[in-house]
């Protein structure tokens, strides 16, 4: 089963949540501070962190700038009482694939990691299934069905990022340092002409939609 690593402060905390993680079956490691979380991740394989914002020594924003850096895959989940919208966006930007404010549901909390873990082994397989669409990262088409067909590339590479993690919340500004790359000196306005080509290229397909969120940016939606 996937190692866990859990920084926060709160001893409590860490001990509830790393129980609600056992219970699951996962292996969890924990750690008080993020300076400590970071000496943790170094030494020993881990496939997932949760954070905290608020620690001592080293707090959330620095340890998860920290971890993006030595791995751009690894998936990170911050848990924590801070829920401004600023706040959420700037965990975004720094590189947190999700975000979960306390109190939480430890259904809600196990539904996410298991998401950000099929995330992960997504990237592996270099396959996104939505619906009867495929996304297929190593020929860079689009399957559906017997028909198969090419986007442009940083289309595809824009419609993979969100499809890794329906539900998920990207600002622009996340998806041009991770789409376009951090050096893109283009406006982030070029993710809004993206995002309507693609829902003019995909009108005709209900497996999935992408949607708006007025303030913070877009995420891709699964329809059942």
């Amino acid at each position: 089963m996937p190692t866990i690593l859990v920084a926060d402060d709160d001893a409590n905390i860490r001990k509830l949540v790393c129980l609600f993680l056992r219970n699951d079956g996962f292996t969890t490691i924990n750690a008080a501070d993020g300076k400590e979380a970071l000496a943790i991740y170094t030494s020993t394989s881990v496939d997932l962190v949760i954070l905290d914002i608020m620690m001592p020594v080293m707090d959330g924003w620095a340890l998860c700038e920290e971890l993006r850096r030595a791995n751009p895959d690894l998936p990170l989940l911050m848990l924590t009482a801070r829920n401004e919208t600023w706040e959420k966006v700037q965990a975004f930007q720094l590189g947190t694939d999700d975000y979960l404010t306390k109190p939480f549901d430890p259904l809600e909390l196990m539904a996410r990691v298991k998401a950000l873990l099929k995330r992960y082994r997504i990237g592996l397989t270099q396959t996104i299934q939505l619906g009867n669409v495929i996304l297929n990262r190593q020929t860079y088409k689009v399957m559906r069905g017997t028909e198969s067909f090419t986007l442009p590339l940083k289309e595809f590479e824009l419609l993979y990022k969100l499809a890794g993690l329906p539900g998920q919340v990207y600002t622009r500004e996340q998806l041009i340092d991770q789409v376009w790359g951090i050096n893109y000196t283009g406006g982030d306005r070029t993710i809004d002409v993206h995002i309507k080509r693609l829902r003019e290229r995909f009108t005709d397909i209900s497996d999935f939609r992408i949607e708006t969120v007025r303030g913070l940016g877009y995420r891709l939606e699964v329809q059942e």
